[in-house]
């Protein structure tokens, strides 16, 4: 089986962590190229349309939040101005990447330690799933995971001081895509495009 290579673009540390683990358990050959973080999505916006042109190349994985967006195609439109190229898998989560991480309901629920019925199941609907998952947080008994992912008190700080090493250690040990995905139609979506992703190079 013939590897494919990928470059992987993304908005944090967090993303990449969940791309890698989409990859790796889409038991698909991927060998993963440049891993490029963008630190947010407007250097993704920036950098889209020279990622398209490199994907006749090199195919390209890019992931970004829907954040406060319409509809993942209102983006796609805005973004591209060129048709896309079949190399470019440009994926985006509905409505932040930690709704793909709440949707491994059990999994979750387990790693903080609380009640499974305190998360949603149709995670892709949550308004603000980063809030949700610090709240959810706040209930964990554990207190390493308590102190690393919620904000100290009298912290400007939206979120906690380890907040995306706690949160990558649970991706890496802990997230199941396959029970994740019938929770989120964003990550199901996502998870079918690396699936049956086939690259194409032009001569």
């Amino acid at each position: 089986m013939t590897d494919i290579p990928i470059n992987l673009v993304f908005e944090d540390v967090l993303s990449e962590a969940v791309l890698k683990q989409m990859l790796k358990q889409s038991q698909r050959p991927f060998s993963v190229g440049n891993c490029l973080n963008q630190r947010g999505y407007g250097k993704i916006k920036k950098v889209i349309s020279g990622l398209n042109h490199a994907a006749k190349g090199m195919p390209y994985l890019v992931l970004t939040d829907l954040d406060n967006a319409e509809c993942p195609l209102v983006i796609l439109s805005e973004w591209l101005t060129q048709p896309k190229h079949p190399n470019l898998l440009f994926r985006i989560a509905v409505k932040e990447v930690e709704a793909w991480l709440l949707a491994h309901r059990e999994g979750f629920a387990e790693f903080l330690g609380i009640s499974v019925d305190l998360i949603p199941a149709d995670v892709d609907k949550v308004s603000d799933p980063k809030q949700l998952l610090i709240n959810l947080a706040k209930k964990s008994k554990k207190r390493q995971l308590r102190e690393g992912i919620v904000p100290d008190r009298n912290s400007t700080a939206k979120i906690g001081k380890d907040y995306n090493g706690q949160l990558i250690q649970f991706v890496d040990r802990n997230w199941q895509v396959a029970s994740a995905q019938t929770n989120s139609p964003s990550l199901e979506r996502a998870m079918n495009a690396l699936i049956n992703f086939q690259p194409t190079w032009e001569t």
